[in-house]
């Protein structure tokens, strides 16, 4: 599957008493199979196109000043064949010469604390690979699993490689096994897998253990200490 690849970046300067530096990208990727155009500022995702359900996504936090984009995904899909027509263009234009490829680096972690019976989310996080295309599998104690889980887009790093987020919603439950499962054409037909399994800590006996022993022999230094003194005043 060959790959054609945009990314534009345009660097705004403010300047005052003090000089500000913003840079809001695009980035549109295209292949025989995939597409996807997005729009960012500073290292942050303002808006996608999703294909599959043919509409633009505003990912915005909440607390940002409103924004709309008139258009964009109209603009998308024109951007989008146009993509694949210079695509095919190169194809023929270079021969086909082999891509220049990175393998992925995968890891897989929760989100938050994890506690038995208590709803948390397993992230598994890809970067690193190029070109960005990539598959990822989900399992649960070796049963394949396909609901509760979410994709993020493709995202750049420096270098020209790519990341990548995907996360699986899921209940502890001790003894189960998670993994993360992902293929990507430099790894030439060897998937990489990371697994995680459900091992929360109990609590530990030695600090009761140790708070035991220590009122045990305070209470007997006590008792020692008041049967000495009654001695000596019989003495007297």
């Amino acid at each position: 599957m060959e790959l054609y690849i945009i990314i534009l970046a345009l660097t705004v300067v403010f300047s005052t008493d003090a000089e500000f530096v913003h840079e809001d990208f695009s980035i549109g990727i295209c292949s025989d199979t995939e597409a996807e155009k997005m729009y960012g500022f500073d290292n942050e995702e303002l808006w996608h196109a999703d294909f599959n359900q043919k509409k633009g996504v505003e990912t915005l936090p909440d607390f940002g000043d409103p924004l709309s984009f008139p258009g964009f995904y109209e603009f998308s899909v024109g951007e989008t064949t146009l993509c694949r027509s210079n695509l095919a263009k190169g194809i023929k234009g270079f021969k086909s010469p082999p891509p220049e490829m990175d393998a992925p680096e995968t890891s897989i972690y929760p989100k938050d604390d994890v506690q038995l019976g208590f709803k948390n989310t397993l992230i598994c996080h890809v970067t690193g690979f190029y070109p960005p295309s990539v598959s990822i599998l989900w399992t649960k104690n070796n049963v394949n699993v396909t609901e509760d889980i979410s994709l993020s887009q493709y995202r750049p790093r420096n270098g020209g490689t790519f990341n990548i987020f995907s996360t699986l919603k899921f209940t502890p439950a001790e003894g189960d096994i998670y993994s993360c499962t992902v293929n990507h054409r430099a790894l030439q037909g060897q998937p990489q897998t990371k697994t995680w399994d459900v091992d929360v800590a109990l609590p530990g006996v030695g600090p009761a253990v140790f708070c035991g022993v220590g009122l045990t022999l305070g209470l007997l230094g006590v008792a020692a200490g008041t049967f000495f003194l009654v001695k000596g005043n019989n003495c007297n």
